[in-house]
């Protein structure tokens, strides 16, 4: 093979070798990068508001319509949010309609509103297999273990388990979410510094075993919705390992297609 040359990339060299040609991303997804990054490393905080279109297109000399079309993409994504008349913010997890953008449980009548919570374990374990894979770590790394019964108008509903690294959340006790009443995912990101960006969920149906019957004091064997959801960070890093079991006599899983 013939070496790369001063002035030949190593792409050129692929090429000429018959290997596929190099993908090129458009500039804006460049610049959505670029934005990201400075997200990502906390340059600008949830809920601050960021740079204008013209002060960013300055700042990374291209035009402001390249800069548009960029923060476009991360509105779309939920990473910031625009208002009108007032600039584009990065988004938070205190903001009300955030509530609801990973909690899909949906009363039939009514509503939409936030359930209260019951911790019924908080501690600190090794990561079995499956949750070490899930969450990209080592068979046996420290993971935060959290069980808890969320309820709406004082009715069982949710039953959930919640796996996260231990080392992000050093520090997150019984005491601290017990006293905390906003969002669980607001306290992710206030004091341990992480935002949930995307997740993947897998749903299917399940009878309730006779302990998570009692804690939504429902016959054993009742049907409920199984889901099962990988929550990730800036970076595709995931973060969040959660298992709910809902009860839907009252309320039915829904998302919004597009």
């Amino acid at each position: 093979m013939n070496p790369v040359t001063p002035n030949q990339t190593t792409s050129d060299a692929l090429g000429a070798a018959g290997a596929p040609s190099p993908t090129f991303s458009p500039l804006y997804q460049q610049i959505k990068g670029l934005i990201t990054q400075s997200l990502q490393s906390g340059e600008w905080k949830p809920g601050e508001m960021i740079p204008s279109e013209v002060e960013l297109a300055n700042r990374f000399k291209v035009s402001q319509g390249t800069v548009r079309k960029a923060i476009d993409e991360l509105a779309a994504e939920n990473l910031v949010m625009r208002r009108q008349g007032k600039g584009t913010f990065v988004s938070t997890h205190h903001e009300a309609r955030a509530h609801f953008r990973f909690l899909r449980l949906v009363p039939d009548e009514g509503v939409p509103h936030y359930p209260e919570s019951r911790f019924i374990e908080v501690k600190r374990l090794r990561a079995p297999a499956e949750v070490a894979r899930l969450l990209d770590l080592k068979s046996g790394d420290a993971v935060v273990y959290i069980k808890r019964v969320q309820s709406f108008d004082n009715v069982p509903t949710i039953v959930e388990e919640l796996w996260l690294p231990g080392v992000i959340f050093k520090g997150l006790t019984a005491e601290r979410l017990n006293e905390y009443k906003g969002p669980m995912y607001g306290l992710f990101e206030s004091e341990f510094g992480t935002r949930m960006i995307r997740a993947q969920e897998k749903i299917r149906a399940v009878c309730a075993e006779e302990g998570d019957a009692a804690l939504l004091k429902v016959a054993a064997g009742m049907p409920l919705l199984c889901a099962e959801r990988v929550s990730f960070t800036y970076g595709d890093k995931p973060v969040e390992l959660r298992r709910g079991l809902y009860l839907t006599e009252r309320h039915h899983y829904q998302n919004d297609l597009s």
